[in-house]
């Protein structure tokens, strides 16, 4: 397929004409965002002239070049958390973690905590698993829940904004051809920085500005029962699985010393592969010997993979917008602007993502749509693998940012915590802005070094 040459001045208002289409279809006539991006796409390629066979192409194109990379990792990543949240293992992590750094540092171990198994679980399931411990300290302490639940939230957010193998940073990584290696080395340096600045600073300050009081119905529960909980060590080292598999292929890959075990750590730190592994252990370990048999694991598994659909289905049809970008030619007119105004990809590709993200609501429509964008942009292929990783943090940082009435995660916070609109705009909405830019500015400066 070759790009088709038209007219720059035509392609602009048929790009803005597009969006425009698309945020109108999902802001104001609650389209669903897969139909939306995809009528948005289709409206661009139309509008800018593109013959209807290349955007059948591209639309084709689209959905079977953005599946076939991340349609696995999604579906493996699922299970692996379904058997994660129903061992208890997210529990024992928090229980530890609180246990070792001890109640005046305990915001510092649900930050930690949340950031970490945001990675293999979903932020709304790892956030109703998880804050009861948040209740539960904040009851123990007499203190705001916002001292807690704050930073619970920011590693949350963190985990699921920046770090694989989320499906967020899998998609626009992929989007972009970028190494995941990379994605978690650049990922997990923003988002440590990110989870101190919104999670244990923030919430201090909320903690001690707004009280909220633990929820009638949390405040006379039962603490739950520690001692049916797995090993803190069996949970730490299979969620180490994937991440570590993951990075030694990308190290293997630059250091002479280990070239003889590059392809070997090749095959098994291919994603998809290494999430396999962590999904057998995690079966085993998490299922079978904590008393669930096989039959009930096949349906927690498959159960779990019912949210997928959607967010395939949306990650595709972003990658149609990708395409109709790239084979109209107006990736190369964008590229040029970008060029003329000499701003660094790596905050283009955060502005973009903010945009969206404040128009739409959904991270993963901002991150979707800006890495579409972005990745049709010439040149992108022959950038570095540690700048590309940098962008895609920075996609993941713009797609958080500014969490407000749009978005459902507002509202799942609001209900949880028992805040009211005002309140929740004051607390979670600054503090995703605190992760997003955060993260942002990490990226941003590790790119200087790329």
């Amino acid at each position: 397929m070759t790009e088709t040459t038209l007219n720059p001045t035509r392609l602009v208002i048929a790009a803005i004409l597009g969006l425009i289409i698309l945020l109108v279809l999902i802001i104001k006539f609650k389209v669903q965002a897969m139909i939306a991006i995809l009528v948005g796409a289709i409206a661009i390629g139309l509008i800018a002239g593109m013959p209807t066979a290349d955007i059948v192409t591209a639309v084709n194109d689209g959905i079977g070049n953005t599946l076939k990379g991340i349609a696995l990792l999604v579906g493996l990543g699922s299970m692996f958390g379904a058997i994660l949240e129903v061992s208890g293992g997210a529990q024992t992590l928090a229980v530890t973690m609180v246990k070792w750094f001890g109640d005046k540092k305990a915001a510092w171990a649900l930050g930690i905590t949340g950031m970490v198994i945001a990675m293999p679980v979903f932020f709304d399931a790892g956030l109703i698993i998880l804050i009861p411990l948040a209740f539960s300290l904040a009851k123990k302490t007499k203190r705001s829940s916002l001292f807690y639940a704050i930073p619970l939230l920011a590693g949350l957010a963190v985990g699921h904004a920046f770090i694989p193998p989320t499906p967020g940073p899998i998609l626009v990584a992929n989007m972009l051809g970028v190494d995941l290696g990379w994605v978690i080395l650049v990922g997990i340096f923003c988002g440590i920085f990110a989870m101190i600045v919104a999670g244990p600073i923030w919430g201090s300050i909320c903690g001690k500005k707004y009280y909220i009081p633990v929820p009638e119905h949390v405040a006379n529960q039962e603490d739950f029962d520690e001692s049916k909980l797995p090993s803190f060590w069996s949970i730490v080292g299979i969620i180490l699985i994937p991440l570590v598999l993951i990075i030694l292929k990308s190290i293997s890959g630059v250091v002479p010393a280990m070239a003889g075990l590059q392809p070997l750590f090749n095959f098994l730190g291919e994603p998809f592969v290494a999430l396999l592994i962590a999904t057998i252990v995690a079966m085993f370990v998490l299922g079978l010997k904590h008393g669930y048999n096989m039959e009930e694991l096949e349906k927690i598994m498959t159960k779990s993979l019912e949210p997928t659909g959607m967010i395939l289905l949306v990650t595709a049809c972003g990658g149609v917008l990708r395409y109709v970008l790239q084979y109209s030619g107006l990736g190369d007119v964008i590229g040029g602007a970008v060029s003329s105004m000499n701003l660094p990809l790596v905050v283009l590709a955060f502005i973009i993502a903010v945009l969206v993200r404040v128009s739409v609501g959904s991270a993963t429509v901002a991150m979707t749509m800006a890495a579409g964008i972005v990745a049709a942009l010439p040149g992108i292929s022959e950038l570095s693998p540690l700048y590309l990783a940098c962008v895609t943090a920075a996609v993941a940082g713009g797609a958080t940012v500014i969490s407000h009435f749009n978005d459902s995660g507002f509202w799942l916070v609001k209900s949880l915590v028992g805040m009211d609109e005002k309140t929740t705009l004051k607390t979670w909405t600054i503090m995703e802005t605190l992760v997003g830019a955060t993260g942002f500015v990490v990226a941003l400066v590790i790119s200087f070094f790329a």
